[in-house]
């Protein structure tokens, strides 16, 4: 990764000159199957209804500041009120204010690794402390008896549901619990949630726990990562803090526009995931059959699997193949392990083909 100068390190402020930027990997290649993106196109009827949406939108005017049309469209797929939704340039920006609000010097976040590396990030800037609490080394399974005696001593909590990269579902039961026993904030990252099964979700909890905060995007089922999209659900006085410190016009009038037509045609995207989960099991079976591969059932559009030489697999995968995953091997935990973006048909035929042809070629 980059590292800043010697120049800037003198400039910035000292709890930044160590930081180094998010770096996802990324290669140009044939298949990209690395970055957890829906790699289905929009049917051709959705696309047409995004195409003019965008065309009637004025570029002139600044965008609502609270994406008022899209915040109404998304509290009612999900029963809920407006005042119960605020809306964000992607899940980070969300994620990114939640801790800025909720955390900060002297105050620390309950994590889960592994996990989404983005969270100690954002923690960094806004100089929040973290207390970790890692998963099980063999099933990635919450310690739930050590995180709930943690969850007393720390400020604001962050699980992810199904956690990534490694797929596992949240039960429900167990976030009720540490909403209880948490002082502060509890996030449940759902990025993911269209893929798991029903009942997964804990959108059920926030009548019951005003401290959950619920995480959601449209980069993942919606097939919009380009759009830049999410939101978050939560009580109202929640929502009032992301909509107080939020940077003004973050969200602008293009992905209002895209979103909003996405959000009304979602049941034209079902298929789609279907065919993800589907899919996902194919390969599960695949790489379960396999005995040179440990793999680790998932509820996302990706499956978590290790292998010997994974690093060298994977360069040769993207050099000889331009196919693309991502290298999970340097992240504690996770040595040896590669992330599979559950891609289409085709593309997982090849990435079968190759993954078992290189293989048999490192013997």
């Amino acid at each position: 990764m980059a590292e800043l100068s010697d120049r800037m390190r003198a400039l910035v402020q000292p709890h930044l000159a160590g930081i180094e930027p998010y770096d996802p990997s990324f290669t140009p290649c044939r298949i990209n199957l690395s970055a957890n993106e829906n790699t289905y196109p929009l049917p051709a009827s959705v696309r047409a209804s995004v195409d003019a949406a965008l065309a009637a939108t004025p570029l002139n005017r600044y965008p609502d500041p609270l994406s008022g049309e899209l915040r109404c469209e998304l509290a009612a797929r999900h029963g809920l009120a407006p005042e119960n939704v605020c809306v964000g340039n992607g899940g980070d920006e969300l994620l990114f204010n939640f801790l800025l609000a909720f955390g900060g010097e002297g105050r620390r976040v309950l994590n889960c690794p592994p996990c989404f590396s983005e969270y100690e990030f954002f923690a960094s800037l806004t100089r929040t402390g973290v207390r970790n609490v890692r998963r099980d080394r063999r099933t990635f399974e919450l310690d739930e008896r050590a995180l709930l005696a943690a969850a007393p001593h720390t400020n604001l909590a962050i699980l992810t549901s199904p956690n990534n990269p490694t797929g596992n579902p949240v039960s429900a039961s167990f976030v009720a619990q540490l909403c209880r026993a948490c002082p502060g904030p509890v996030m449940v990252d759902e990025a993911y949630i269209e893929f798991a099964d029903e009942g997964v979700s804990v959108e059920r909890l926030l009548g019951s726990c005003p401290n959950l905060v619920i995480l959601r995007t449209l980069s993942k089922a919606f097939g919009a990562a380009g759009i830049r999209c999410g939101y978050v659900l939560a009580a109202p006085d929640v929502i009032e803090v992301f909509a107080a410190i939020r940077q003004i016009y973050s969200v602008n009038v293009l992905t209002q526009a895209a979103a909003l037509a996405l959000v009304r045609a979602r049941a034209e995207l079902a298929p789609a995931v279907a065919q993800v989960r589907a899919e996902r099991a194919r390969l599960l079976a695949a790489f379960e059959a396999d005995e040179r591969l440990e793999v680790w059932p998932s509820q996302g559009n990706f499956l978590l699997v290790r292998m010997d030489e994974a690093s060298r697999i994977r360069e040769r995968l993207r050099d000889e193949r331009s196919i693309l995953v991502r290298d999970f091997s340097y992240a504690s935990g996770l040595e040896g392990c590669l992330r599979i973006t559950v891609g289409t048909p085709e593309e997982n035929d090849e990435l079968l083909a190759a993954l078992t042809a290189l293989l048999d070629e490192e013997g």
